[in-house]
């Protein structure tokens, strides 16, 4: 479950936006986290707080493949981003880091800045709390579900192989 106040964002945010190229020559999570969402909303990174929500509309995170945009948004304290929908590659790389990310038309509709959200990836149910509504999302399959919880890919391969180890 995860629950904040949203951050609403258009459609059409691309990858640059979301971390510009000029901030590329780092990979130190801290530096990435205080440009996040730079070139979309100048004061973003000083104004999110852990847990809270990124709302937008079509097509967040498509341009050029990088990994570094998600990395930015789970470093400055996003738990969760909702969309209408996704670039492909973007929504990948979100779960292979451990980024909970869904589409919902609707809560992307809805959602304002300032709302308080609750998501639930397992049953499916997003929650505006704020303006007492409820849209469903599609559920996560449980290895989906698995990566995200174990704080990503790398971190499930770890988690699993660790635990085979002690069957043995």
């Amino acid at each position: 479950m995860y629950k904040g106040k949203a951050f609403k964002f258009g459609d059409d945010i691309n990858t640059d936006e979301i971390i510009p190229a000029r901030y590329l020559n780092t990979t130190d999570k801290a530096d990435l986290a205080k440009h996040c969402m730079e070139d979309a909303d100048k004061g973003f990174a000083k104004k999110v707080r852990r847990g809270d929500i990124i709302a937008a509309g079509k097509n967040f995170g498509c341009g050029s493949s990088r990994e570094h945009a998600p990395v930015s948004i789970k470093a400055a304290g996003v738990s969760c981003v909702i969309a209408e929908n996704f670039a492909r590659i973007f929504f990948r790389n979100c779960i292979n880091i451990g980024l909970a990310i869904v589409e919902s038309p609707e809560a992307s509709k809805s959602v304002k800045t300032g709302d308080t959200l609750a998501v639930d990836i397992a049953s499916g149910l997003v929650k505006n709390i704020t303006r007492k509504e409820t849209y469903r999302i599609e559920k996560y399959p449980h290895f989906m579900q698995r990566i995200i919880k174990a704080g990503g890919l790398m971190a499930s391969i770890r988690k699993s192989s660790s635990k085979n180890k002690k069957k043995e």
